[in-house]
């Protein structure tokens, strides 16, 4: 057979090339539609997962088994500090690792992330930039290693690193390009997980807060309960606690009598009410009989408002009642009161006026520490001052001396204590409702019954406010000395 034309060996190289070519394309597109899969693979599997914790296990682990690194790992970037940090750490040493933090420029990670650029090291130790923070603490090696950052809509939010090329190799460009391939989807992802763990532990503080405020709410409104228990719903006896005598003996059932005839006489003679601007608050007041004919009564202001202004007036109460007897002048009790208050070194005080009327002839004893100015509703609707001499609220002086003062109240003509919630209410424009308007709806009313007068008073308060907050305790006594 003779050889063949010049013409024919040409055609057949030519059709040798031309399968060469189809085969190196055909690889091409092979290793192109492989690449394609695996990415769209990587990319189902970093959205298949919204939690902040799996997609970081799940980046490590697709980030290692694609490059066929011996590990991985993703440094996220504190904005705030200006930091890198290691949020998700496996094995032992993890909890070491989680607290190493790395400054924007330090170590290979800290250089990617400041500069935005990704790196394949093939000798880790003598590159400028590698820091051996980490692998110190974890005593974990690191031969060769890539790193390229994670950018979210033009910001770096962390680096993705993986370490050492299994069977002693050095990392290709292909496998940095993959890298960076596999960073695009997983910024996304991360970025979303970021948000949720945000938004979950955001939800979270918002349970705790709600579940911390109702457990407030409930112990605030126990401490309501508490505080409304110490103030007085009807006169009666000062011992109203413990029925004892002043020599420690149990009262008699003669006594008992004795004393709730008392109590049933001036049943009539006092009126009360207070709202605290909180659910608790430093208003107080109390009134109780003593002998057969004189009632004790008395009202404060402390100056501070919520628990501990609730502490300092339960104190307060307490010493008063405990103290008052029926040869002590309300001077001499606000001496000793103040005195006791005094040794507890507390940063509050309270103002207060306390007074001992005698039904049978209208005398009046009071003192004043330093409290609103009380006034006297005559008979025929005037309305005047009860003046006197003033001393400094409780708690401020330890050897204050406080002054009795007298007065007299004709039958059927009364006097109104308050506080100053109710003289300096203020509207929306911080107007007050003053002392001028208060003496004027007491004279224009002054024929109102007991009742009827303070809740006058107060909704004309809340009149005069229209609506604005109110800001301070509220409290007013009305004491009478008995029918015309």
């Amino acid at each position: 057979m003779g050889a063949l034309p010049y013409g024919w060996m040409l055609a057949v190289l030519i059709l040798l090339l031309a399968v060469g070519m189809i085969e190196r394309r055909r690889r091409i597109a092979e290793r192109e539609l492989s690449r394609t899969l695996q990415l769209f693979e990587v990319s189902l599997e970093m959205n298949s997962t919204i939690y902040k914790q799996d997609l970081l296990q799940k980046i490590m682990d697709t980030a290692s088994r694609v490059t066929d690194a011996e590990a991985s790992s993703v440094i996220l970037v504190d904005t705030e500090k200006d930091e890198l940090f290691f949020e998700l750490a496996l094995g032992e040493k993890g909890g070491d690792v989680r607290e190493i933090r790395l400054k924007m420029g330090e170590g290979i990670a800290g250089w990617v992330a400041q500069s935005g650029e990704s790196v394949k090291i093939d000798n880790a130790a003598q590159d400028s930039r590698w820091s051996s923070k980490v692998a110190k603490r974890v005593d974990y090696p690191t031969r060769n290693l890539m790193c390229v950052p994670v950018t979210s809509k033009g910001v770096i939010i962390g680096v993705l690193q993986v370490l050492n090329k299994r069977n002693g190799k050095h990392f290709s460009e292909k496998d940095l390009r993959l890298l960076q391939s596999i960073a695009s989807p997983t910024a996304v992802s991360l970025e979303n997980a970021m948000l949720y763990d945000a938004l979950e532990k955001s939800i979270q503080a918002l349970k705790e807060s709600v579940a911390a405020k109702e457990r407030m709410d409930s112990e605030l409104r126990i401490a309501h309960d508490i505080q409304m228990g110490f103030l007085p719903h009807h006169v009666s006896s000062q011992r109203t606690i413990a029925a004892f005598s002043n020599e420690g003996a149990l009262l008699s059932d003669a006594d008992e009598a004795y004393e709730s005839v008392a109590e049933q006489q001036m049943s009539n003679t006092v009126r009360s009410i207070i709202r605290p601007a909180r659910e608790v608050g430093g208003d107080f007041y109390d009134y109780f009989t003593i002998g057969d004919s004189c009632l004790f009564f008395t009202l404060g202001d402390v100056s501070d408002k919520g628990i501990p202004a609730a502490l300092f007036m339960a104190v307060t109460m307490t010493l008063i009642k405990s103290k008052m007897n029926a040869d002590m002048t309300p001077g001499q009790l606000l001496t000793e009161v103040n005195r006791e208050l005094y040794k507890d070194e507390s940063a509050m005080f309270a103002t207060i006026f306390c007074g001992v009327l005698d039904i049978r002839t209208g005398e009046l004893i009071y003192s004043d520490g330093g409290h609103c100015t009380p006034y006297i509703i005559r008979s025929e609707g005037a309305i005047e001052p009860l003046k006197g001499i003033k001393g400094l609220p409780l708690g401020v002086l330890e050897d204050m001396e406080y002054r009795d003062n007298k007065a007299r109240l004709a039958p059927g003509e009364r006097i109104l204590l308050y506080t100053d919630g109710i003289s300096e209410a203020e509207d929306s424009q911080q107007r007050q409702y003053g002392t001028v308007r208060l003496q004027e709806v007491m004279g224009s009313n002054h024929l109102l019954s007991m009742d009827d007068m303070v809740l006058l008073i107060l909704e004309d308060v809340d009149l005069f406010t229209a609506g604005a907050q109110q800001s301070d305790d509220i409290a007013m006594l009305l004491v009478t000395n008995g029918k015309k």
